[in-house]
């Protein structure tokens, strides 16, 4: 029994089996028994113990504490691309990728306002609708979910293929975007963002550049103490914290060549035999994995009856405006000296930027940001819109069937270019 131990584990993160379960098990929660639901989510679990000035409840503690280890584990994908051997690298390869986010960003929200008149002028919303309040989920559909993003690109493409690296840098890009509008948009008026405390944020790179130059090869101090310093810097900036880590992680020592993505470095199971990136994500991306099931518990509570005219339009800012923003502007990035990475073609780059389409949790994260105390109806009817879209990676896998874009690394496999 003890055999299989690992290959369950690894069967259970390779398919984001918890991150899946834990959106099944919140939908049923919350349909069930909505009001245990949200005890359970806002528990407080050391009592009225705060941090600057929030409650720690488990909505906290997943969303503000937990997270910031999913984006730091994401931070470490990227900072290996972009390592000599890494899709990313020269950093100039980059480049499209970050353009393409911007569409990314730029389609959903053309689409979420062209949707929203259209739906409007059809009278699909009650006479009194606040169209302020209506606008405000304009931000929704700007999201990615990393790691069903990731699932999915990997079953799509097989392991190893520049687009996941493509895809997750975008993703992550994408997803700082997301918070940024969290937290200049979705703000709370009574605590506007603070720019001038993210010199806190520049203390913790110090520190971490610090570590680095005294070549501590230990991820603990780089995590645990410049870490919280760039966390507080957010947090005290009125800016979200989740991506504390990201600022941290590319000081981390890493391999001389990007090992490839999901890739072991060589040097058998002794750490001291590996880099201190590896290090970090090997004896960390279990805990996070697994903590996904949380995350998604804490965030996918929507009741199925909240399904309306705003749910078809997120859904559709999702599907069409980040589809068509991405392919277009990583296209116009290529044809101004920003080509795409090798092996992506305009094949790979649609069925990658239908895949970005996955907003799902994040999505629900943004909802709750943008309608959460204003209106009850329109943030599940969102959250439903950010839900459907986790249907997108069963699109996604039959479109790269259809353009046969599987393909490993260095494979034969061609590829159309954009013309």
């Amino acid at each position: 029994m003890a055999s299989e131990r690992p290959q369950l584990v690894s069967f259970l993160q390779e398919f984001s089996i918890p991150l899946i379960a834990g959106v099944l098990f919140a939908l049923a929660a919350a349909n069930l028994n909505p009001e245990g639901y949200h005890h359970v989510v806002h528990w407080k679990i050391f009592g009225d113990v705060t941090v600057f000035g929030h409650a720690l409840d488990l909505h906290f503690l997943i969303n503000d504490v937990f997270m910031v280890f999913f984006f730091g584990i994401a931070a470490k994908e990227i900072t290996e691309a972009c390592l000599p051997g890494g899709s990313l690298n020269p950093l100039r390869k980059a480049i499209n990728p970050l353009v393409a986010t911007i569409g990314g960003v730029v389609g959903p929200v053309t689409v979420f306002f062209a949707a929203l008149a259209l739906a409007r002028s059809a009278g699909a919303f009650d006479a009194g609708a606040d169209p302020e309040v209506l606008r405000r989920g304009w931000g929704i559909p700007t999201a990615t979910d990393i790691a069903l993003a990731w699932l999915v690109a990997r079953a799509v493409f097989g392991a190893g293929h520049p687009a996941i690296d493509f895809l997750l840098l975008l993703a992550v890009a994408d997803d700082a975007i997301g918070l940024a509008i969290i937290a200049v948009f979705y703000g709370d008026p009574s605590n506007p963002a603070r720019p001038l405390l993210l010199l806190v944020v520049l203390l913790g790179i110090a520190v971490a550049l610090a570590l680095r130059l005294a070549r501590v090869k230990s991820w603990v101090p780089y995590v645990f103490i410049a870490g919280p310093i760039a966390w507080s810097g957010l947090m005290l900036a009125h800016l979200h914290p989740a991506l504390a880590l990201v600022f941290i992680v590319p000081f981390l020592p890493g391999p001389e060549r990007d090992p490839g993505l999901f890739v072991e470095e060589d040097g058998g199971e002794d750490p001291a035999h590996h880099s201190t990136l590896h290090n970090f994500e090997h004896q960390l991306k279990l805990l996070v994995d697994m903590g996904l099931f949380f995350f998604a518990f804490a965030n996918a509570g929507v009741a199925f009856a909240e399904i309306g005219p705003m749910t078809w339009i997120v859904l559709a800012s999702l599907v069409v405006g980040k589809t068509i923003g991405i392919t277009l502007f990583a296209w116009i990035a290529s044809k101004i000296g920003f080509p795409l990475p090798e092996r992506i073609g305009m094949r790979e780059l649609v069925t990658l930027a239908l895949i970005a389409a996955l907003g799902l949790t994040v999505a629900l994260f943004v909802a709750g940001a943008a309608y959460g105390g204003i209106d009850a109806s329109m943030e599940g009817q969102a959250k439903m819109g950010a839900l459907f879209s986790g249907l997108v990676g069963f699109a996604a896998i039959a479109l790269g069937v259809l353009l046969r874009v599987r393909g490993g690394r260095g494979g034969s496999q061609a590829s159309d270019e954009p013309s």
